[in-house]
């Protein structure tokens, strides 16, 4: 029987200014969940996430913008969580200091 795991979302690395820090807390299958960190963070220019899976994301601390491909921006405070679905062409606009996410990556539909 494997042991039960334990953590605390608020610890793991602290990104230099202008990056992120990405911790996979757990791995099962194709399921992937993460904590990224951001400190004032953003896609680079031109750049977006297309990912084959359908990914949720909670930001749990700070405020961040996320942008979409259709030019549609989303301001998100603590607590807000967002469901983007396959292939959904975003990216990160601007993020707080202190911005900490959960993120859950599902497997390809």
């Amino acid at each position: 029987m494997t042991a039960p795991r334990f953590g605390a979302l608020g610890d793991g690395e602290a990104p230099a200014e202008g990056g992120e820090s990405f911790a996979s807390l757990l791995t099962e299958g194709e399921v992937v969940i993460e904590r990224i960190a951001s400190h004032r963070a953003a896609s680079p220019a031109g750049f977006w996430y297309d990912q084959p899976g359908t990914e949720f994301v909670l930001l749990a601390r700070g405020s961040a913008t996320l942008g979409f491909a259709d030019s549609t921006t989303r301001a998100m405070a603590a607590g807000d969580w967002a469901v983007l679905p396959a292939r959904c062409r975003h990216r990160v606009v601007a993020t707080s200091a202190d911005a900490l996410w959960l993120a859950v990556h599902l497997p390809p539909g």
